[in-house]
């Protein structure tokens, strides 16, 4: 069964954050999916509180900007995550978007660089390595975690969008994460690029989740709300993206992102939308028993 989620959108306040998970909880939804989005919530905060107020849904943070956080923290804050609640925590890192990284100082010569380093670096720490590392960007000496996770679940996912970092998702993650930029034909074309990084780094015997979001928007005035999001975003001109009516129709477009290779979707609602805990229990009672 693909896994189906959906996201609390960082536009709404945090303390909005409880009502949404509670709702989430009660209507059984697979997975509730946060965003670090400069210059809103925390990633690693926001997602502590969600997984204390359920017991069952997974929560994704997608993503944690690299730039932004020494390797060490990374690890630390997701190594708790994963011991204090065992099997639900999904986190993903990413280079940030490089404005925001400039905002504070934060912006490198090469993005993908400190990525892989970061990645390379953290993977080997959540394993419980110690490490003596003298990168670029990462350095580390003689450090290991007091309390590495019992269990990296679904490890560390990588956002990533262009040919160089796709590829580089699929030789030093364990899943990509794809932005709502991508139609089933995008899909298709990161997917590939994932598995040419995967073989490249002889990791192609293992498991590699694909996680793609889909902007999503239901209710009377959907299509609308859809083609001003896509307007406001620059993607007007690229075809079949998202997808706006009633259950059916999101459900059709879940599942030509399965077809076209997402392990994962996540129902990402417009900026605007206004009812997120109606949006988290329309995913999760009518969308999900239409996904196959």
């Amino acid at each position: 069964m693909t896994p189906l989620g959906a996201v609390f959108r960082p536009q709404l306040a945090p303390e909005r954050l409880r009502s949404v998970c509670e709702t989430a909880e009660r209507a059984g939804l697979d997975e509730l999916w946060l965003w670090e989005d400069c210059f809103r919530e925390g990633g690693i905060s926001t997602a502590a509180a969600a997984l204390a107020w359920t017991e069952r849904v997974r929560v994704g943070v997608g993503l944690l900007p690299v730039p932004l956080r020494n390797v060490a923290i990374t690890a630390m804050e997701i190594a708790s995550l994963h011991r204090m609640f065992p099997g639900r925590a999904i986190v993903g890192v990413g280079h940030g978007v490089q404005d925001w990284m400039g905002q504070v100082g934060a912006r490198v010569e090469s993005p993908v660089t400190l990525l892989r380093e970061h990645l390379l670096a953290l993977r080997a720490l959540l394993a419980g390595e110690r490490l003596t590392v003298d990168g670029r960007y990462v350095t580390l000496d003689d450090v290991a975690l007091d309390w590495p996770p019992e269990s990296p679940g679904d490890g560390v996912l990588a956002g990533a969008t262009g040919p160089r970092s796709l590829r580089l998702s699929g030789e030093a993650a364990d899943g990509t994460i794809l932005t709502a930029a991508h139609n089933a034909e995008g899909v298709r074309r990161a997917r590939r690029l994932v598995e040419e990084g995967r073989a490249a780094a002889g990791r192609d015997a293992a498991p590699h989740p694909l996680v793609v979001y889909l902007l999503t928007a239901t209710g009377p005035d959907a299509a609308a709300r859809l083609r001003a999001e896509l307007a406001a975003e620059g993607l007007e001109s690229v075809p079949d993206l998202g997808v706006a009516g009633d259950a059916g129709a999101v459900a059709k477009a879940v599942g030509q992102l399965v077809e076209a290779g997402a392990d994962r979707v996540v129902l990402q609602p417009t900026a605007d939308e206004p009812d997120p805990e109606e949006f988290v229990r329309f995913a999760a009672e009518d969308v999900r028993p239409l996904v196959p």
